[in-house]
């Protein structure tokens, strides 16, 4: 209950509390729309998702500010290509969340000359920016814990592993498959936050690319990488342990 209280207290919650409520209307409505009987439940289900989407809006009216203070924030970081990704990232996150504000201004009617269509393309395509150099950080951090991962096992073998002889070459590039699928799996074990990062990020990624026609993709796949990654949001916000540290 303190959980779900400090997670209602605060605007971020709300907004993937909300997040995934959209989401989860647009999975249904995917899943329902084909069946025969449920047109009814179809329409209501496109209704809440129009008017969840519409409440998130203004959820997202401060979000200009936060991007600045976060590219404020990454420039202190230690690690260069973190710190790169980073102001590269909440640059792009500045001017989405702009290209937002201007789209929300046309919406509630307070500026009708906005061309919705191009506005809605340039949101598109800096979130997917956003995104893409969110996923070139992860991938850089993932490659250090398996270095970290590879160095501890190597010393610990150091004095007891012997290399078999007689491998084949088919059988060292299995093994070596096997040895770099169980080295990320052991790092991202080792680093939750790591992990839930790159689900949220990959997640999210998947409605940019549909709508900048990079990776056309449908409402189902769309919904349920939506509801995940507002999932894993809300166990960010409910949980700020679990939150990727900046280097």
């Amino acid at each position: 209950m303190d959980v779900f209280t400090r997670l209602t207290n605060q605007t971020q919650g709300r907004d993937r509390l909300f997040r995934a409520t959209q989401y989860t209307c647009m999975l249904l409505r995917y899943l329902l729309e084909p069946k025969a009987g449920k047109e009814k439940v179809v329409m209501k289900l496109k209704k809440l998702e129009s008017s969840v989407s519409t409440g998130r809006k203004w959820f997202r009216l401060g979000n200009v500010v936060h991007a600045v203070q976060a590219t404020q924030q990454s420039i202190h970081a230690t690690d260069l290509v973190p710190r790169l990704c980073l102001i590269l990232a909440n640059l792009n996150r500045v001017i989405y969340s702009i290209c937002d504000t201007i789209l929300w201004v046309r919406s509630v009617g307070l500026a009708s000359g906005i061309n919705k269509e191009k506005w809605r393309m340039w949101a598109a395509r800096h979130y997917y920016y956003t995104l893409l150099l969110s996923l070139v950080r992860d991938l850089y951090e993932v490659s250090l814990q398996m270095e970290q991962v590879a160095h501890d096992r190597a010393k610990r073998d150091k004095s007891s592993s012997q290399d078999p002889l007689g491998y084949s070459v088919a059988d060292e590039e299995t093994e070596w498959l096997q040895s770099f699928l169980l080295l990320l799996f052991r790092s991202l074990k080792n680093h939750p936050p790591l992990l839930l990062d790159m689900v949220k990020n990959f997640c999210d990624i998947l409605n940019p690319l549909d709508q900048l026609g990079i990776c056309k993709s449908n409402p189902g796949i769309i919904g349920l990488g939506g509801l995940v990654s507002s999932l894993v949001g809300i166990i960010i916000v409910a949980c700020p342990q679990m939150k990727l540290k900046t280097r």
